[in-house]
């Protein structure tokens, strides 16, 4: 069976097992968000296809993001840059990079688009101030699900007794991606050059464009 873009982008980092923390942890909330980073667990399942693995996200509000999935080791496999209405794709290893608009990549890697300000309003606890979607709270007024159309959210697990979500799940018709949160924290100093796109200043990196990048993730996963 072809994979997915997803599934072998996954694949293609499979199972991490040093350099994350093994006990969830999260910081206090503050009043204010600026900034959100954190490690975390995806599992993807998708066209009869499951897929695992592990990456680091930093966000910063309202519209920037960095996503790096990580190999065995720890290393970076792949970043995914996301700034309001665009987004790259990055490949080290290829010394290439995709871009195209953000909901096209989103639907690409994950079967579904989820917008940048609705994520972090979920990952902050503060679903309720999501715009255009159906929600449902528990007895303590947290969110626990979400639709809008065809895209539904649910936080499965929260980091008791607070609205933080541990775990949150996406799902589109067949296609779910559950991400489980080992860490989190606000507010942190940012590096300089965490949203510097490096890879359009430096020698030897090329565009290319989506089937050139789905065959490299093909290539990386063994198929």
């Amino acid at each position: 069976m072809k994979r997915s873009g997803a599934a072998l982008l996954l694949l293609s980092a499979a199972a991490l097992v040093s350099c994350l923390p093994s006990r969830p942890a999260v910081a206090p909330l503050p009043p204010t968000v600026e900034s959100i980073e954190g490690f975390a667990t995806f599992r993807l399942a998708r066209e009869g296809e499951t897929a695992k693995s592990k990456l680091s996200f930093l966000f910063r509000l309202p519209g920037q993001g960095r996503i790096e999935v990580l190999d065995p080791l720890g290393r970076t496999a792949s970043i995914l840059f996301l700034d309001n209405d665009v987004a790259y794709l990055v490949l080290p290893g290829r010394r290439a990079y995709w871009k195209s608009g953000r909901e096209e990549v989103m639907s690409r890697l994950l079967g579904f688009s989820l917008g940048l300000e609705d994520l972090t309003s979920i990952l902050t606890g503060r679903a309720d101030r999501l715009s255009g979607w159906s929600l449902e709270k528990d007895s303590r007024g947290r969110v626990v699900r979400g639709q809008r159309e065809d895209l539904t959210f649910e936080v499965r697990q929260f980091f008791e007794p607070g609205p933080l979500p541990w775990l949150l799940v996406l799902s589109r018709a067949e296609d779910k991606g559950s991400l489980r949160v080992l860490r989190i924290n606000f507010n942190q100093p940012l590096k300089e050059k965490a949203f510097h796109y490096f890879f359009l200043d430096e020698g030897g990196y090329r565009p290319a464009d989506w089937n050139e990048v789905e065959r490299w993730l093909r290539e990386t996963s063994g198929r």
